[in-house]
């Protein structure tokens, strides 16, 4: 049994509870508990009737609090059992399984479960009860697992082979501004396929208070380009040409003009590409032709190419750039021919190289050599 005395408090203790009272993001409950003890203090002789009258409170509450903050100099609630378990361990346990399971492997036609169809599966089930959506849910939530949810990934098939192309394209990455300095140009080059002009039946309608920007949903076909870019991997510059089809002869005539153009203007010596394995870039051609570029310029410079591994899209950084062209530009799609489509993206790349800045790029080779250790 708590005394009288043991409401006479310590000056740290009193402190901790003004500044409870005071605090913006204590809880009410706490709060008012903590001016209970402090108004204990402060008034020793006031009575259980006298004090709940002061606070307004009622005089079970105060001798409670008075009580408990006796035996265990506490504010919170006491730990509560809860109403008795409805489903056992087991049940959950079973269920928890069913949603770490495909669909498909018990027969049923998903792709994934949701919430609903766990529990009519549950119920289908002669060995389990007949469980909520919701109950579900919350024991779900519990053990962070959302079925429902899913994201892509590749496993690597030839890890040797990827880590042996990978490793001096993020080499090249890490060094890229140093190799700048001594002439050498490192520039990721890709192409943006079949970007189609799609001219809606009534033009976007632009965001207002309490509505977002409206897009037709209609849309007559005016046609399609294809994008071939360079990223410039030290300072995030983009060089960009359309074109109307998607050949060898496209893809070199974009290195031409463009590429080649640039590394004669920047005065560099080498140019080293980074490519993947694309049918528009033609390995067995593109060395052939490269050589011969080099040939005509007397030599003034020359070609490097790095091979990215086969499905290794992700490692390289023009992709990047590409999306966020088709989030800024393309999405809504709203262009009346394909030439006002191909100066819009090359607005964009002008209006982009005016604030560029190389990307941050944390992957190294120490990540992927890690990554890929447990399958040597």
């Amino acid at each position: 049994m708590y005394n009288q005395r043991s409401l006479q408090l310590a000056p740290h203790e009193l402190g901790l509870l003004q500044r409870l009272v005071q605090a913006h993001r204590t809880p009410q409950a706490v709060a008012r508990r903590a001016q209970l003890i402090e108004a204990s203090h402060i008034h020793p002789d006031w009575s259980t009737k006298q004090m709940a009258r002061a606070l307004n409170r009622h005089e079970s509450w105060v001798r409670k609090w008075r009580r408990r903050w006796g035996e265990t100099h506490a504010l919170q609630d006491a730990p509560r059992s809860g109403a008795p378990r409805q489903f056992s361990a087991e049940t959950r346990a079973q269920v928890t399984a069913l949603a770490c399971s495909l669909p498909r492997s018990h027969g049923i036609p998903l792709s994934h479960w949701s919430r609903a169809e766990i529990a009519r599966q549950v119920a289908a089930t002669p060995d389990l009860p007949e469980i909520s959506p919701r109950t579900i849910g919350r024991w779900l939530t519990a053990e962070q697992i959302r079925p429902w949810r899913f994201h892509s990934w590749q496993h690597i098939q030839d890890p040797e082979t990827f880590l042996l192309r990978a490793r001096p394209v993020l080499r090249l990455y890490e060094q890229a501004q140093q190799l700048l300095r001594e002439g050498t140009w490192v520039v990721c080059v890709d192409e943006k396929t079949s970007i189609q002009a799609r001219e809606a039946e009534q033009a976007p309608c632009p965001a207002i208070a309490q509505h977002v920007l409206h897009q037709s949903p209609r849309y007559h076909r005016r046609g399609a380009l294809h994008l071939m870019a360079g990223l410039s991997v030290a300072d995030g510059l983009v060089y960009g040409h359309c074109s109307p089809r998607k050949r060898f002869i496209d893809f070199a005539a974009f290195l031409q003009t463009v590429l080649i153009a640039e590394a004669l203007h920047r005065n560099i010596h080498t140019v080293a590409l980074i490519l993947d394995n694309g049918s528009t870039h033609a390995p067995k051609r593109l060395p052939v032709w490269l050589a011969e570029q080099s040939l005509s310029l007397e030599r003034k410079l020359a070609f490097q190419v790095y091979w990215l591994p086969t499905n290794a899209s992700w490692l390289d950084q023009i992709e990047i750039w590409f999306s966020l062209l088709q989030r800024k530009l393309l999405r809504p799609n709203h262009f009346a021919s394909t030439d006002e489509l191909q100066q819009a993206i090359l607005d964009f790349i002008a209006r982009y190289n005016q604030a560029a800045k190389p990307l941050t790029w944390s992957y190294t080779v120490e990540k992927l050599e890690h990554k890929l250790a447990s399958n040597f």
